[in-house]
């Protein structure tokens, strides 16, 4: 079981939406560090808080946040970008990859060294459009769908070093990224908390809202989640046998 109390975690995206709510919850629950990366300058009022500048595509300022991080024991991958297209530019295609995967795989090689340290955890905010696109913002759903794969991969093999890596599966949420959709949505806080609740239960996938949540017996029981534990297996024998 993964809990924040007393742990130092790192919050990308933290200014506003999910990762505002992720910082107050962790707070909530008695984290003793919490760094809460942003593109833009950021105040708390908790000093506990610690405010990171962090461009999560810009390989400098991630190697700057080790520097002034130090020590992690859960690292969330939050920030995100989701915008209409119908894929017919390759540069919205492209940016989408930059921010939604290629961020948090550069996030997690850096800060892993760390992680591995206090064997700690990983969670990725990710979104059922991994599932199945929404062809409202398909290049949105690519991204996910690659990130989500990313955090199955990384799971198996970090599961040596005593590092443990979960996805966050979110339906619609009531932040600035689904503003223009006419739809229920989840509070901010309710998912934060799932979030958390789901970490502290070792969840492999958590499903945190309404919707999400009425997918998640079905993937925990079928076809796709077993054939990655079967996978996963099977890369546990092989790095068992490498010298």
């Amino acid at each position: 079981m993964t809990t924040v109390t007393d742990k130092t975690v790192l919050i990308t995206g933290g200014n506003r939406g999910i990762g505002r709510a992720l910082v107050e919850e962790a707070l909530n629950r008695g984290a003793k560090h919490v760094y809460a990366g942003t593109r833009r300058p950021l105040t708390h009022p908790d000093k506990r808080v610690t405010p990171l500048t962090l461009e999560v595509t810009d390989a400098a300022q991630i190697q700057q946040a080790v520097h002034d991080v130090g020590a992690l024991d859960v690292l969330v991958n939050n920030a995100g970008l989701a915008l209409y297209d119908d894929l017919s530019d390759p540069a919205v295609v492209e940016r989408h990859l930059a921010v939604n995967l290629f961020a948090p795989y550069r996030m997690i090689q850096a800060f892993l060294p760390l992680l591995t340290r206090s064997g700690g955890a990983v969670v990725n905010n990710l979104s059922i459009n991994a599932f199945a696109p929404l062809p409202l913002i398909p290049a949105y759903s690519i991204s996910k769908a690659a990130a989500f794969s990313l955090t199955q991969s990384l799971r198996a093999l970090l599961a040596s070093r005593g590092v443990r890596v979960h996805a966050v599966m979110t339906g619609p949420v009531d932040t600035d990224m689904t503003e223009g959709l006419d739809i229920p949505k989840a509070a901010p806080e309710s998912v934060a908390r799932a979030i958390f609740d789901g970490l502290e239960k070792d969840e492999d996938e958590i499903f945190p809202d309404a919707m999400a949540e009425g997918m998640a017996d079905s993937w925990h029981n079928g076809a796709a989640k077993a054939l990655e534990r079967q996978y996963a297996a099977v890369a546990a024998q092989v790095q068992q046998a490498r010298p």
